[in-house]
């Protein structure tokens, strides 16, 4: 859409592809340092504790979805979201900026001091972060109409698959030749400069006009803004159960930070990480065009139902590589190929999501329903310590058992989300 104007832009237009390449430059920036990758193997590297890898995946995810309910107050009633954007999306790369220059810094091998640092600078991240999605799902729903929104985000994993690639292939190079927390310093300054470029190409499209609040939203205060959203929860059916699945999926993804930890426990080394980020990287690229095509063709909630059972293979290779204790030649392609499929459900998930999420907000309340949401799912976010917990008490191979089970529980509401549409 053109700034100003009050018609959608259509697949292929300057908006279309301006949102899809600042996504796929911010993609490249986060597959950078991916935190089921990157990051719990830098973690792992400076305190080798299953909590503080669990908490790194934690972080990321509370932060990103704990705020969003006092953004989405404000957002509502605003006349212009584009400036939270700004805040966020900036924000967030001088984050990351801050954290590259901490490991530069850093001594190595390194004291518990620079892990309690890089995890306070990550909760910083995660948090500022959490400032974007109120504004930017709100601007990409008025922006991009619903049927073209899956090709846009598709377009956009692809093009960020393919920058991210190229991240996977330098990270591996400098993991190869370089000190590890100065590879890692490197690995974070390329990640920041994709964000920035990202946040300036965001905003470049500059902002459709926003609908007007109604009187009573306009005037509401925080107390009772919050009140409405209970009201939701309570009256929505189908935002209910969907909250409910998005729990289930919080804890299917539980295990996603300890599929390095049983690598590293397998015999892998820190330099395999890159190989493993690009075979990651590789499955959401291959991907993507199913994706994009199963959502706006067959519907974001065939795409979440399909995407949920081809979520229970990686846990249940990770529990076979680990019981079958795979010979050094053989260790390295296997988990190639269960960060293979990590990184192509990953994505799927993430297009049905907010795929789904836009759909069934009402435009006029498209960021209190985006607030909402994400603060009641926000407690998911803390599953990752859960699984630090069986880890510890229990066994890496129990956390993926738990991962599988909770796929299956999250079809059952599907279901019955899928007989809520039909009726």
């Amino acid at each position: 859409m053109r700034p100003g104007s009050d018609a959608p832009d259509k697949a292929g237009g300057p908006a279309f592809w301006k949102i899809a390449g600042a996504g796929a430059a911010f993609q490249a920036g986060s597959s950078a340092i991916d935190s089921s990758t990157v990051v719990a193997g830098l973690v792992n590297h400076l305190t080798g504790n299953v909590y503080a890898v669990g908490a790194a995946t934690a972080i990321l995810r509370l932060g990103w979805l704990a705020p969003q309910i006092i953004v989405s107050y404000f957002a509502q009633a605003a006349k212009r979201r584009m400036p939270y954007y700004a805040v966020g999306a900036f924000g967030r790369a001088a984050c990351i900026a801050l954290i590259a220059i901490l490991l530069a810094l850093a001594p190595d091998p390194a004291g518990p001091w620079v892990g309690g640092a890089f995890l306070g600078l990550w909760t910083l991240y995660a948090f500022v972060s959490g400032i974007v999605a109120v504004p930017y799902n709100d601007i990409l729903g008025r922006v991009i109409p619903s049927g073209v929104r899956s090709r846009m985000l598709a377009w956009r994993f692809f093009g960020g698959g393919v920058l991210a690639l190229g991240a996977a292939a330098l990270a591996h190079r400098l993991l190869a030749t370089q000190a590890t927390l100065t590879a890692f310093a490197w690995i974070f300054a390329v990640a920041s400069l994709a964000m920035f470029i990202s946040s300036l190409t965001f905003v470049s499209v500059g902002e459709p006009a926003a609908p007007e609040p109604k009187a009573a939203e306009a005037k509401e205060n925080f107390g009772q803004f919050l009140k409405d959203g209970i009201a939701v929860l309570r009256s929505d059916k189908r935002f209910r159960l969907f909250l409910y699945t998005h729990w289930l999926s919080g804890a299917t993804l539980l295990a996603l930070p300890f599929y390095i930890v049983a690598a590293n426990r397998s015999g892998l080394a820190i330099t395999d990480l890159g190989i493993l980020l690009g075979a990651q990287t590789a499955g959401s690229l291959a991907s993507n065009p199913v994706w994009g095509r199963l959502g706006d063709a067959h519907g974001k909630l065939t795409l979440l139902r399909g995407v949920g059972w081809l979520r229970m293979i990686p846990p249940a290779l990770a529990a076979a590589i680990l019981a079958l204790d795979l010979p050094p030649d053989v260790l390295l392609p296997a988990f190639a190929v269960l960060f293979f499929f990590t990184g192509a459900l990953i994505n799927g998930m993430a297009i049905g999501f907010l795929g789904y999420l836009l759909e069934m907000s009402p435009n006029d309340r498209r960021p209190a329903y985006s607030g909402y949401f994400n603060a009641l799912a926000s407690p998911a976010a803390l599953l990752p310590l859960a699984g630090a917990v069986i880890a510890d008490l229990a066994s890496l191979t129990a956390v993926f058992a738990v991962a599988i089970a909770t796929a299956v529980l999250q079809q059952f509401l599907y279901a019955r989300l899928a007989h809520w549409e039909d009726a």
